[in-house]
């Protein structure tokens, strides 16, 4: 049977249907702003013509004798009240006067106005050749040539009101010329990754990672509840910690104390002190599932953000929520701090990305070029840039306002994660378990991964949730959906030889929304 709905509801649907298709059309290119382009091309007559747009007109006073035939060698109808006057003639200058030398400023002409094309096109024709030609490099550009690049209208004048106007003999200046499309750089070239170590242990998705300061070992925490420490060198597991009573879904250790901080789906932030392996602090505050942390690097401070459609900052030895940073409107996915300014950023499933003041506890700048849930936020170790991971992109900025710098096309997947090091390889995992590295500084895509599941598991079991590079930067570690932590390293047989860099220098599509 077919359920009824209420024509209210069906054109509702109706509309939205048609909005999503239509909103997301990427491939369209945005149409020319017409006040922008006018803008833009007076500045480069600006900059192009600056020292001549001053220049006076010359004039000569002569005596007009006879018809308009005799005082007007090109035919233009004078008026009566001419008849026995002094005229005005131009003789050169770019202001919007005939151009020709021995062009009567008429009633016609005496007021500046924008050329009409016809006008213009007809005195071209009217001129000997080599006459047009020592106008055109009088006047450097015709004049009737730049004023139409600057997209002025010639129907601002009113009819009958046009100036003969010699174009520059198709000589067109190199600033009134579309630019070339910009063409990708040369990437860095980069060794490829190859699988080496495959760990299991978990009993449920392994959701979240992290590697401890030292580099000694690292730590998961996963949907079987359990925070795992393993080490590091070996694969070995040293010690399961219990506590959350749903999955846990991030996991970080302090540079700065012996504790490791975990959240989970169970609304709980807690604070274990490594020497005893026991919980000794709570955050509560949250309403919904926790979904990531992280430690400010230089104060003792934690941020968490949530499915309440918040982070909340909070002190770490007193437990005190410091500030609750509200404005996302659906789950915050991410937060990662850092000792600059702004010193904590957000990525929600609201698709916008919020830089936040810590001091005030106030948002900063909002980023709304996503279409889709921003799920993974990372930062650059040595710049002052950050990237964003979300379906339909994965995108580039600017600190401290959010420049936005490139996109990065090509992962067509949910990207769960970003990892980056110092020497520019940026790693973005996928739900669907596709993991593509990239170079930071020309966004080419130099690899792409797809290891195989733990045997036993689905396909459909596919799947990165986090990755993270150890501190030497030479193991990248990937928490996966097959229950199993993947270790990667560089293939030290590689070279740039063996393994060329399949580069184009094509033209680049940046599209900013």
């Amino acid at each position: 049977e077919v359920q009824k709905h209420s024509v209210h509801t069906l054109v509702f649907r109706s509309l939205k249907r048609t909005h999503d298709m239509f909103v997301a059309d990427n491939a369209k290119p945005i149409p020319l702003d017409e006040e922008s382009h006018k803008v833009k091309m007076a500045v480069k007559l600006r900059t192009e013509y600056g020292s001549v747009l001053h220049m006076p007109t010359l004039k000569e006073n002569l005596r007009e004798k006879g018809g308009p035939n005799t005082g007007d060698p090109y035919g233009h109808k004078q008026y009566s009240g001419n008849q026995g006057q002094e005229l005005d003639y131009v003789v050169t200058g770019t202001h919007p006067y005939p151009s020709g030398p021995g062009v009567a400023l008429t009633a016609d002409t005496k007021v500046q106005r924008m050329p009409s094309e016809s006008a213009a096109q007809s005195l071209a024709v009217a001129l000997p050749a080599s006459q047009s030609r020592l106008d055109a490099n009088r006047t450097a550009a015709g004049v009737g040539d730049i004023y139409r690049h600057a997209g002025m209208s010639e129907r601002s004048q009113p009819p009958g009101m046009s100036v003969a106007m010699v174009e520059a003999g198709g000589d067109k200046n190199s600033a009134l010329m579309p630019k070339k499309a910009p063409t990708m750089p040369k990437p860095q070239w980069h060794p490829p990754w190859k699988l080496y170590r495959v760990i299991s242990g978990h009993l449920g998705w392994v959701r979240c990672i992290a590697v401890e300061p030292g580099n000694q070992w690292f730590v998961t925490g996963s949907a079987d509840r359990t925070i795992k420490i393993w080490d590091l060198a070996s694969g070995k597991l040293k010690l399961s910690l219990t506590g959350h009573i749903s999955t846990v879904r991030g996991v970080i250790v302090s540079a700065r104390s012996p504790y490791l901080f975990s959240c989970g789906e169970d609304k709980q932030v807690k604070c274990w002190d490594l020497e005893y392996n026991k919980v000794i602090r709570h955050y509560h505050g949250h309403l919904s599932a926790v979904y990531g942390l992280d430690l400010h690097p230089t104060i003792d401070v934690l941020v968490t953000c949530s499915r309440d459609s918040t982070a909340r900052i909070w002190d770490v030895r007193t437990k005190a929520s410091v500030h609750t940073l509200s404005g996302h409107t659906n789950a915050v996915a991410t937060v990662k701090c850092q000792a600059a300014e702004p010193q904590i950023i957000t990525g929600s499933h609201d698709t916008t990305i919020r830089l936040w003041d810590l001091v005030a506890g106030k948002t900063r700048v909002t980023l709304t070029n996503h279409k889709k849930s921003v799920r993974a936020v990372v930062l650059h170790p040595r710049h002052y840039t950050f990237a964003s991971g979300s379906p339909d992109n994965i995108k580039q900025w600017k600190f401290p306002d959010g420049n936005f710098i490139q996109n990065l096309s090509g992962h067509n997947a949910i990207i769960n994660t970003l990892a980056v090091n110092s020497d520019g390889v940026l790693v973005s995992g996928a739900d669907n378990g596709t993991m593509h590295l990239w170079d930071w500084r020309t966004g080419y895509n130099f690899q792409r991964v797809h290891a195989a599941v733990q045997p036993g598991s689905l396909d459909s079991e596919s799947g990165i949730f986090a990755c993270v590079f150890d501190q030497s930067e030479s193991r990248l570690l990937t928490a996966e959906a097959d229950k199993t932590i993947k270790v990667y390293k560089e293939d030290d047989t590689a070279t740039e030889e063996t393994h060329p860099v399949s580069w184009k220098p094509e033209i680049i599509k940046r599209k900013r929304f």
